[in-house]
């Protein structure tokens, strides 16, 4: 029940059809941070931000 080539081509074709060129980058790019946000969650990784940090580089 894997996916070959000529699946990946039609998925790849639909998507081209639905969004456009244009968009898809910015799809991808946006479901990439969000599986990235879910890792770190899933992981209990929060990465706080550190004020001494921002104030040195000021």
């Amino acid at each position: 029940m894997g996916l070959g080539a000529p699946e990946i081509i039609l998925i790849v074709l639909a998507l081209l059809l639905l969004f456009g060129g244009k968009k898809i980058p910015e799809l991808m790019r946006g479901m990439g941070k969000g599986v990235k946000e879910f890792k770190d969650a899933q992981s209990g990784i929060d990465k706080p931000e550190k004020p001494e940090e921002n104030q040195q580089q000021n």
